[in-house]
């Protein structure tokens, strides 16, 4: 593997393993519309050159039908299993979530995922639903299939239902989250509990959401710092305590996001994004789910 001058830094989860806080998504960009069968060679190359670069915490899922990709790229990296951190989801066979996992596992060529996630809560048409699914992932970890389990896209309505039964705290929540989408409530809610939270979308801001109230400063920081927006706004993440999951094909622009490990945003430039952020709301990500209004 490629040395990198400064690791990525990890972040310690409430069952004692610990996730490292920058990592490679296979989903967004990637995600295919067609036969899961057909394998996506650039995607591949993707992964493997992320791999060779650094990125240890590898995001998947059932739903973005990439985890053929995914396992034979872990398998082409040469990597050992163990330095690697795999990260699966469930959604479109929760009903049966333990064949679900068995099947991903065997797209995925390993013998166990480092995290499994449900996928989003819509599902359920209760509580007692939320909390019956989760037993089974608490079942799920106890077989080893599975070394943390965690969620997706639950607000706190979700998690306390789940807390009222739940044996294991869910180890993290993988949410939306960048300045346009902050989320200050259900984050709460994480710290008391213990749950970490883990950001799809982080560069949104940067991105996809312009022009907006925090361009300039941005801008400001991008210049202060001597990198590139994206790396400011995953460095937002990783100094509150969030992991961060990033994607391109591009290895400059992957090399590039690595930089995030190497400085850090004061206080005061941290809360002034923040309030900045506040100023637009702004969701990517499954609109059709969430009231126009999801602040919270």
């Amino acid at each position: 593997m490629a040395k990198i001058h400064t690791p990525i830094p990890n972040l310690k989860l409430n069952d004692g393993t610990s996730m490292p806080m920058l990592a490679y998504g296979t989903g967004t960009a990637w995600y295919k519309k067609g036969d899961e069968s057909v394998i996506d060679n650039a995607l591949v190359e993707g992964i493997k050159t992320a791999i060779n670069l650094g990125y240890t915490h590898l995001d998947g899922a059932e739903v973005y039908k990439t985890e053929p990709e995914l396992g034979i790229a872990i398998k082409e990296s040469g990597v050992p299993r163990e330095k690697l951190y795999v990260v699966t989801k469930v959604i479109v066979n929760i009903s049966d979530i333990e064949n679900a996992l068995k099947t991903s596992l065997k797209k995925l060529q390993l013998d166990y995922v480092d995290l499994y996630l449900i996928h989003a809560p819509f599902f359920a048409k209760s509580d007692e639903e939320l909390q019956c699914t989760w037993a089974t992932m608490e079942a799920l970890q106890k077989s080893g299939l599975a070394k943390s389990i965690g969620v997706s896209n639950y607000l706190p309505q979700h998690l306390e239902a789940v807390l009222k039964t739940a044996k294991v705290t869910p180890a993290c929540n993988q949410i939306e989250f960048h300045p346009y989408l902050q989320h200050p409530a259900l984050l709460d809610f994480h710290k008391k509990h213990g749950i970490a939270t883990t950001a799809y979308g982080p560069l949104t801001a940067a991105t996809k959401a312009k022009p907006g109230p925090a361009d300039d400063f941005l801008a400001a920081l991008s210049k202060k710092y001597a990198v590139s927006e994206g790396e400011i706004s995953l460095r937002w993440c990783i100094d509150q305590d969030i992991v961060a999951i990033t994607t391109s094909s591009k290895e400059q622009r992957l090399s590039d996001y690595l930089r995030a490990a190497t400085f850090k945003l004061t206080p005061a430039e941290i809360k002034q994004l923040n309030e900045l952020g506040q100023q637009k709301h702004f969701r990517g990500f499954w609109q059709d789910k969430f009231d126009k209004d999801d602040r919270s």
